[in-house]
């Protein structure tokens, strides 16, 4: 269970959010604008809410009225960025190893088979970033997110920067984390298609606020 109750000033746009979901996916949908991002960097601690609690299970990981903040480091949570921000100087095996080591968890080579596996990337470890696709390298980047055995994924635009073939060979991928692995996620998008194939709860955002939350039939067609 993800609870939120946040208020955020961010320049002139007032972020105030609320909402509670144990959905498999969480959808996080509306314009550019709208907070999107800023409620995913309050759930990954990367900003502090101004008032408000942020909880995952039965741990408080942000709490204003009692000054509780878990920094990021400490929050076991996965985020994927849309540009994938891997390191071009470094393998792909070393950017997958990337989230292990930084989270000092011992290796796990039955693990990695499986996320190689689930993501079809085995094959890409020997290459750097720059010889990837778009695609590949958000595979990749999904991949570096899991290994490092995240409670919860943050996916900001994932599929953003992508045309849509790229969009279209990604989705299955996303699609069989969802169904495969028992790591519930919260999705950011503005594009409804790939919101209402992957969300099981949607919340609908615009200027900050929360305009409608429910099942993905709540998206415009």
């Amino acid at each position: 269970m993800l609870r939120i109750d946040v208020t955020k000033q961010l320049g002139e746009l007032t972020l105030e959010v609320a909402f509670q979901s144990d959905s498999r996916v969480i959808g996080l949908f509306g314009p550019s604008g709208a907070g999107k991002s800023s409620i995913i960097n309050m759930i990954a601690g990367l900003l502090k809410p101004d008032r408000g609690a942020i909880a995952i299970g039965g741990e408080t990981l942000d709490d204003t009225a009692t000054k509780s903040h878990v920094p990021p480091h400490r929050r076991r949570i996965g985020y994927v960025f849309q540009d994938a921000r891997l390191f071009p100087h470094r393998s792909v095996a070393q950017n997958l190893d990337y989230g292990r080591r930084m989270n000092r968890l011992p290796p796990d080579p039955a693990h990695l088979q499986r996320i190689l596996d689930l993501l079809d990337i085995g094959y890409l470890q020997t290459r750097r970033p720059g010889q990837l696709s778009g695609g590949e390298r958000q595979r990749v980047a999904l991949g570096r997110a899991l290994l490092s055995k995240p409670r919860l994924l943050l996916l900001d635009e994932p599929l953003g920067s992508l045309d849509q073939d790229r969009k279209a060979e990604i989705l299955p991928y996303l699609e069989r984390l969802r169904d495969e692995e028992s790591i519930p996620m919260v999705y950011v998008s503005h594009d409804p298609d790939e919101t209402r194939r992957l969300a099981g709860h949607v919340v609908m955002l615009r200027r900050g606020r929360v305009t409608a939350q429910g099942g993905p039939e709540i998206l415009p067609a």
